[in-house]
């Protein structure tokens, strides 16, 4: 893994169009939450954050690349210097559509709406708040 893409246009408010400290504001955004990074770095330039660092498991490498492309401005992720374990079983990655609910995504992939709440833990530090996505987000779906 190393490139991933992402809306631009959309997404969490963390820094300014011409912020010079972009980097650090983004990085203290993923560490406040930080799904199990050691050692983080974060840069950001021209739309492109670059961040690296050892991630404890699969799901925090996706979560941290999750967390720094939902941030507005931010168009892609290139993170081949997060290092992590492999993943042990299918991860789907899915951008909210309007009119979307975690109830109608999960319906959607595991055949239950109920089991929003899953999503909703499998995603903790990058949807804040169940009732609030927004179309362009993207998040992950164990599919395990």
């Amino acid at each position: 893994m190393g490139l991933f893409d992402f809306a631009k246009d959309f997404g969490n408010k963390i820094f300014g169009k011409d912020d010079d400290d972009a980097s650090e504001k983004l990085q203290a955004y993923i560490e406040e939450d930080n799904p199990g990074i050691e050692g983080l770095t974060v840069n950001v330039e021209d739309g492109v954050a670059t961040i690296s660092g050892e991630a404890e498991s699969p799901s925090a490498y996706e979560k941290a690349v999750l967390m720094a492309g939902n941030a507005l401005g931010v168009e892609s992720v290139e993170a081949s210097g997060l290092n992590a374990p492999e993943q042990s079983y299918e991860v789907t990655y899915y951008e909210i559509q309007k009119g979307d609910s975690l109830w109608k995504i999960a319906d959607k992939f595991y055949g239950d709406g109920n089991k929003y709440k899953k999503i909703f833990e499998d995603n903790r530090e990058v949807i804040k708040d169940p009732d609030k996505i927004f179309p362009g987000q993207k998040i992950r779906i164990p599919m395990e």
